[in-house]
């Protein structure tokens, strides 16, 4: 129990390295008038070629690359675009608000609104890529990458995103439903790991108001585990020196080690459609005995070139992103990051959690609801096609409207506290001026 209590706070670390540095890129880009337009010139061509020529589009190409028939652009319509800038002014709240990434909510909801799971997934992708590609913030936090130990952990990553692209694509030319079963299986098996210690940790927080407190400190994390201190002691060359800031004479680690734990990140963001730094926190702090600081640096550099080769060579080469989709994430995440963070001066610590708590909760719900009927339609169990449409439905009905709720809620926050937020940005004007 207390390995996989400490797995989840390192995994929730990760997920709030990810989400400062979203936040990060979305105030690069949103005070940047050149990255505006530029963001302006790849949105309406996109939104305004794919309108006008969808209908011609779909029946003169129904072999799009990497595409099926039955899946290919059906869903290139205004109502999608809008529709995933909604998705990504939620997933933006979560982010801001909660202070963990919400890139683990934008597959459910594009597979709950009828998007094949290959796609939600290599979309999810290319919008991660396109923004660390515009907000191009990766200087700012070079000072705690080792990157020698980036370099070689990109081997592995490289290694298992190529793996889990293929994975993804070979189901799909199998049974595009065998695709989305397997999606939605690791979806429900991951989101269900992390609420279940959310809901906990919320609990534990409303018994102690220290116990947010202690959850979040570093103190878990100062010394090295066993499993760190064995795996350091191995000498299997040729070794990598890192941490040498944060240790006298720092730490060495066999290259094997960090190319299996690399694979491992890459193959989860291939076949999730995300960046994958919940796993890169876990595995480097309490596997690799990596330190907190550097981890955070590395989890940034590894996210941009993993989702950028997952999302360029595994899915967009094969026809599997939806780039109106991709674009519409990426306005709507922009706004969505921006109003939740400020919420987080007026909202308690315990509120929070429990806010992170109920948003894993709806996705693992949206995906075991959902899972079923896919397994249904594969003679794997025995269930009227009836039944599992309506658990799927059911799980999506409880999925947006807790989204909405929780959109409602932090809306409602932002505007009734405008006047202590504006006053909360004059004081730490007048003190940046002193």
């Amino acid at each position: 129990m207390k390995f996989f209590s400490e797995l989840n706070q390192f995994m929730l670390m990760g997920a709030r390295a990810h989400a400062r540095w979203e936040l990060d890129m979305s105030n690069t880009i949103l005070h940047d008038r050149k990255r505006l337009i530029i963001l302006a010139l790849l949105i309406v061509p996109i939104l305004i070629g794919g309108i006008s020529f969808a209908e011609e589009l779909v029946g003169s190409m129904p072999a799009m690359l990497g595409g099926k028939n039955a899946y290919a652009p059906a869903f290139y319509t205004p109502t999608i675009f809008f529709a995933s800038i909604g998705v990504g002014i939620v997933a933006g709240l979560i982010t801001g608000c909660i202070g963990a990434g919400g890139g683990f909510i934008i597959a459910p909801a594009l597979m709950s609104v009828g998007v094949k799971g290959i796609l939600a997934v290599g979309t999810d992708l290319f919008h991660i890529f396109a923004k660390a590609i515009m907000g191009s913030v990766l200087h700012r936090k070079l000072g705690n990458v080792c990157v020698g130990l980036a370099m070689v952990f990109l081997i592995g990553s490289v290694g298992g995103a190529t793996l889990g692209g293929w994975v993804n694509r070979t189901l799909y030319e199998k049974n595009p439903v065998l695709s989305d079963a397997f999606i939605t299986t690791i979806y429900v098996l991951m989101l269900g790991f992390l609420c279940t210690y959310a809901l906990m940790d919320f609990f534990r927080s409303q018994k102690a108001a220290s116990a947010q407190k202690k959850s979040g400190s570093t103190a878990a994390v100062a010394s090295m585990t066993a499993t760190a201190q064995k795996l350091q002691s191995i000498n299997l060359p040729p070794m990598i020196k890192f941490d040498e800031g944060v240790t006298p004479g720092g730490r060495k680690i066999s290259w094997l080690f960090l190319v299996i734990s690399g694979f491992i990140v890459g193959m989860a963001a291939a076949i999730m459609g995300v960046g994958g730094g919940f796993l890169t926190f876990p595995i480097f702090v309490y596997t690799l005995g990596v330190s907190s600081a550097t981890t955070v640096g590395t989890d940034i550099f590894q996210i941009i070139f993993t989702a950028g080769y997952a999302g360029l060579s595994q899915y967009a080469v094969h026809g599997f992103i939806f780039y109106t989709l991709a674009m519409g994430m990426l306005l709507g995440s922009l706004f969505g990051i921006q109003i939740g963070s400020l919420i987080t001066k007026v909202v308690s610590g315990p509120t929070i959690c429990g806010l992170y708590a109920v948003a894993t909760s709806a996705g693992f719900i949206n995906r075991a609801f959902a899972l079923p009927s896919k397994l249904a339609s594969m003679e794997y169990i025995s269930m009227s096609a009836a039944t599992g449409k309506t658990l799927e439905t059911v799980g999506s009905y409880i999925f947006f409207i807790v989204l909405g709720s929780f959109a409602i809620w932090v809306f409602y926050i932002f505007f009734t506290n405008i006047s202590v937020l504006k006053g909360e940005g004059h004081a730490h004007t007048a003190k940046g001026v002193k």
